[in-house]
């Protein structure tokens, strides 16, 4: 039987979101090498993480499926909703996405396609968590962007920890004295991007089906399959470029 690769997402109202997620799916199976990569979503789309686990387990066995949280950090998500339905079906998760250096090319690309100058110091705009794991991996995600852009950057929140984004913004252009941009640091589009619109500062836009972030996601269903992932920095390099 084929592998299958469970992307899971958390889901939005919004219909851009699930496009979103179903396009990075699409990327992923093509770097996948014959591996199925499906998506699941824990609330507002379908098909449900329960559901779509369910098949992939009759497809590939417990032995075959495994989950990969599209969430860039821990959270209750993948704590609760995500580890629970793993546990009852016997399979693995693998890692969240961030923190990982190869984010680092997605997050630089998004804010060049929005117009932001090499050296402007950067919000790194979180969905934020109640988790403390979260907030310092977010914080770590910002420091490796920093290093690429020899520029600040600090992490901030949409909801749930502090700072928020209006407030590392405004303290970032007083500490710095120049214009702040705000690098969005989510996965799709939905209610959290629409409000780091407000920011009144360059906004990237998300993460999205970047190749980068495909690579992330095949690198992450190889090590909780326990696969020796092959060498695969030209490939990543040629399909980012």
């Amino acid at each position: 039987m084929s592998p299958v690769l469970l992307a899971v997402a958390h889901g939005s109202r919004d219909p851009a979101a699930k496009e979103c997620v179903l396009a990075l799916t699409r990327r992923v199976a093509r770097l996948a090498d014959g591996t199925r990569a499906g998506a699941a979503f824990v609330q507002h789309e379908e098909p449900s993480l329960v559901t779509a686990l369910d098949d992939a387990v009759t497809e590939a066995g417990a032995d075959g499926a495994v989950l990969v949280p599209l969430l860039l950090s821990t959270g209750y998500h993948l704590s609760y909703d995500i580890a629970a339905a793993a546990h009852a079906a016997g399979v693995p998760v693998a890692r969240p996405l961030g923190p990982d250096p190869r984010l680092v090319r997605a997050l630089a690309d998004r804010l060049a396609e929005a117009g932001v100058p090499g050296g402007v110091p950067v919000v790194l705009a979180a969905a934020g968590s109640r988790d403390p794991r979260a907030l310092a991996e977010n914080r770590l995600q910002a420091a490796m962007l920093a290093a690429h852009r020899r520029a600040p950057v600090v992490a901030a929140f949409v909801s749930a920890a502090r700072p928020d984004v209006d407030e590392a913004v405004t303290v970032l252009a007083g500490l710095t004295g120049k214009p702040v941009a705000v690098a969005a640091y989510l996965l799709a589009p939905g209610l959290f991007h629409d409000r780091l619109a407000l920011s009144g500062a360059w906004v990237s836009a998300p993460l999205g089906d970047h190749p980068a972030v495909a690579d992330v996601v095949v690198g992450r269903f190889r090590a909780a399959a326990g696969q020796s992932a092959p060498v695969r920095e030209a490939l990543a390099v040629a399909a980012c470029s």
